[in-house]
């Protein structure tokens, strides 16, 4: 779960309802005498409070990502940084950016293997199971592990049978 969920979960945990909420608390010690409108510009006011303060809060989500951003770029560079040495920049940018595609075709390669020739043990296919997670995920993310898992492990299963 990345940094902006969390804080956006704990910001509309915090602020969200908070209009409806005050208003019901106080609702119940408004003059009996007062009239509608006058309850009505009340809760425009606690919903607007609700407005700023969520507002606020976003800014100091804004800038809590900014601020992280820049101490990862101080920590460990960016890619102008590796542009100024001569050869070994290029080659490690090249590097870094073959990585992703490297580890994909290998991965399918294996997967490949696994259910066309191969015949593994159960651990050796708990290993390629975890291999095929950490590069799904690397690669696709969460959301791809998910919808996957269910059918790798259940292959793996059939494949034993």
């Amino acid at each position: 779960m990345s940094f902006n969920k969390i804080a956006t979960t704990l910001v509309n945990t915090l602020t969200g309802g908070l209009a409806d909420t005050l208003f019901d608390a106080v609702k119940t010690y408004f003059p009996p005498d007062m009239t509608l409108e006058q309850k009505g510009k009340i809760y425009m006011e606690l919903q607007r409070l609700e407005q700023e303060k969520r507002h606020q809060a976003d800014m100091a989500l804004i800038k809590a990502e900014h601020t992280l951003t820049e101490r990862i770029s101080q920590l460990e560079g960016t890619a102008n940084d590796l542009k100024t040495l001569p050869i070994i920049g290029h080659l490690i940018l090249f590097a870094r950016g073959c990585q992703r595609p490297i580890w994909g075709f290998f991965t399918l390669y294996l997967d490949y293997q696994w259910f066309t020739q191969w015949q593994l043990s159960e651990q050796q296919q708990s290993a390629l199971i975890v291999i095929n997670l950490l590069v799904l995920g690397f690669l696709f993310g969460e959301r791809a592990i998910k919808n996957v898992a269910p059918y790798l492990i259940q292959a793996a299963q059939n494949r034993q049978r």
